[in-house]
């Protein structure tokens, strides 16, 4: 590809397009995962926070889908698409503010390259969503505050940066990294602005925009905060097991080629090549490093989640742009895309095409195991299956329902019940709810999560009730286990098939539970 220093823009223009249509499309297409599925109950019982995050994903679903008026996967993911196009513009202003426009179009290309940035925040709905978002735009005011000093230019961005960062905390915890980089920065880098009043208003304005969270937790007894204080910890038995799928998610949520160029790019930054302006680079690398080092070291002691360290490295993308962009202007290779970023376009497109078929036609066996090829527990291990199927269950169930109803054996108004959070959602989403049937939660909290208070809100699991409860195989709950002590009677019912291109993906078992004790 020739690339025209003037034409960047146009450039720019087409990328964000052909994104958006290719991320659209894929919107439509896949189905809800657990997480996103999840997220659509805080669109149906909005609050101003949740058991697991703060409420700015359900919000989103909300005002994208209207209320809820359009219920389809494409509307509740609305956001993620517009987003994430915004995202990608950011990223490229950012290029041009610590570079030129040449590194903007690079570090706009790499940030497309990522899984994370194109799939996570860009097709499906996450707190990583908003997270992304406001962290660029908040990283955006805080570079300009900190190259404008104290006067009004500065003050006036360190105010939109307070907010921007505030809107991030009200997206996903993991957001207070910004702030603790911009006070890492100040301390090593520019403590004159320890007089500046402004940084301290800008710090101000994230507080307030961060009440509505704290008093929700004031009032549910700091739920939300113990439940994330035991995802991680400080001190345990090392695992280096752990700490090895940590560094293989990084690189394959960030795209491998990525993950490579941002290492090259820092060795060659902290040589002494300054490719970038320096006050930028400084700061970025105050709000990346310690998060990446945060979360690599409770990775030494428990698994966790790549996609939690996702946003740093995304930031990151800037320093191998720049990069980049200097050594194509020595060589005088202006006209053409480094061959890296072809290669992680590539890889991109390449797990894209085989990421949908393997979803839509499961043509690679991801059964490992005996166990996992028995109906009781067929699919077990099938990442794929958590994304695929449940639109089918539905009229399948319906039938089931109906003659059960009809045999007096079930009512119409028999609820249905999950034992965790996901499933449970899915099987809400897909099933209970354009039925009309309540879904509730059976066990703790701890394994329901919203749904202890959803339960209420529906008025609550009734004793002597009947309740239907449907069990996937790829993730099997033996019912003598969780349901026998629960109800006077399990009975079951029949079995749906959830078929893919000719063959079963996974089996659903429905059984009648009689008489909630």
């Amino acid at each position: 590809m020739k690339i025209q220093e003037n034409k960047i823009d146009k450039y720019i223009a087409w990328l964000l397009i052909i994104s958006a249509l290719v991320r659209g499309f894929l919107a439509t297409v896949i189905e809800f995962g657990n997480d996103e599925v999840y997220y659509w109950t805080y669109a149906m019982y909005p609050d101003w926070s949740h058991f697991d995050h703060p409420g700015m994903v359900g919000w989103l679903m909300q005002i994208f889908s209207l209320n809820l008026l359009f219920h389809s996967e494409f509307a509740l993911r609305l956001s993620s698409i517009i987003f994430m196009t915004i995202d990608t513009y950011i990223i490229y202003r950012l290029g041009c503010l610590v570079k030129n426009k040449l590194a903007g179009f690079y570090a706009a290309l790499l940030y497309t390259a990522s899984l994370y940035c194109f799939i996570i925040t860009g097709v499906f709905i996450m707190p990583d969503t908003p997270l992304m978002m406001f962290t660029l735009l908040s990283l955006w005011f805080f570079i300009n505050a900190m190259r404008g000093g104290v006067e009004t230019h500065g003050r006036t961005s360190l105010l939109w940066a307070g907010l921007f960062a505030g809107l991030a905390l009200l997206s996903k915890y993991s957001a207070v990294f910004i702030w603790a980089g911009v006070g890492l920065y100040v301390l090593i880098y520019d403590r004159k602005q320890l007089k500046n009043k402004y940084l301290y208003l800008s710090a101000l304005i994230s507080v307030v925009c961060m009440l509505p969270v704290l008093i929700w937790n004031m009032q549910n007894d700091f739920i939300s905060f113990t439940f994330h204080g035991d995802r991680v910890s400080l001190f345990g038995p090392l695992q280096p097991l752990d700490f090895v799928a940590e560094i293989a998610g990084e690189l394959g949520y960030n795209n491998p080629i990525n993950y490579v160029l941002i290492i090259i790019a820092l060795v060659v930054f902290f040589k002494g090549r300054k490719y970038l302006d320096s006050t930028c680079g400084r700061l970025l690398l105050c709000f990346a490093l310690p998060f990446i080092a945060v979360f690599w070291f409770f990775s030494l002691t428990r698994p966790i989640l790549p996609h939690w360290s996702a946003p740093a490295f995304s930031v990151l993308l800037l320093f191998p742009a720049s990069y980049l962009a200097e050594k194509q202007s020595i060589t005088g290779k202006t006209d053409k895309l480094p061959k890296s970023i072809v290669a992680t376009l590539t890889l991109l497109i390449f797990v894209l095409f085989f990421g949908v078929m393997e979803i839509e036609t499961g043509i690679v066996p991801l059964r490992f195991g005996e166990r996992a090829n028995t109906v009781q527990y067929y699919g077990e291990g099938d990442f794929t299956t958590t994304i695929y199927g449940w639109r089918s269950i539905k009229d399948d169930f319906q039938k089931i329902r109906k003659q059960r109803v009809e045999e007096c054996q079930m009512k119409e108004t028999d609820g249905m019940i999950g034992l965790q959070w996901f499933p449970m959602a899915n099987f809400d989403y897909y099933v209970a709810n354009p039925l009309g049937i309540n879904m509730y939660g059976l066990r703790d909290i701890d394994k329901i999560h919203k749904y202890y208070w959803i339960n209420e809100y529906r008025g609550g699991l009734q004793k002597g009730a009947d309740y239907w409860f449907l069990n996937e195989s790829s993730d099997y709950y033996a019912p003598e286990r969780y349901l026998d002590n629960k109800f006077e009677e399990i009975i079951p019912c029949d079995t749906i098939v959830v078929d893919r291109c000719g063959t079963p993906a996974k089996y659903v078992f429905v059984y009648m539970c009689k008489g909630l004790k």
